[in-house]
């Protein structure tokens, strides 16, 4: 296998339905395996609840990238998704192609953080937080 880096994210039992709202918007191939469709593990320091999401992946059309999660275990920290430093950041190869997804993400709940412009160093580029509090930045190289 092919070296590669993928985007990790941990959602407070949201997970699941993250990656299908963003398979939904982005397309892609989606896999969930649940804890409940999961072998036993042994060992294991938690009893995790058979619904929540042990592993999932989105790859995205045309080796765009790879999105992988699943739902934070440890309820005694709080590991704010909003408000942070970190964002996906998505490059398309139009201007319009990135205000369609930002629409769609504003359409499924998100809001704008950012709009989505020419920035100052020519490039267009945007933010919008979708409704589980992940930033998504869109660029796309000026044309």
């Amino acid at each position: 296998m092919p070296q590669s880096l993928a985007t990790y994210i941990a959602l407070p039992g949201t997970t699941g339905e993250a990656m299908e709202h963003w398979h939904e918007i982005f397309g892609g191939e989606l896999n969930i395996m649940r804890y409940g469709d999961a072998p036993p593990m042994e060992g294991m320091p938690f009893t995790p609840d058979p619904k929540a999401v042990a592993h999932s992946t989105l790859v995205l059309p045309g080796g765009a990238g790879v999105i992988a999660g699943g739902d934070a275990m440890d309820s005694e920290n709080d590991y704010p998704v909003r408000g942070t430093a970190y964002s996906l950041l998505y490059t398309t190869d139009t201007p319009e192609e990135a205000q369609g997804l930002i629409q769609k993400l504003v359409d499924g709940g998100g809001e704008i953080g950012m709009p989505f412009e020419r920035a100052p160093w020519g490039d267009w580029y945007g933010q919008v937080f979708d409704r589980f509090g992940v930033m998504w930045a869109f660029s796309c190289a000026s044309a």
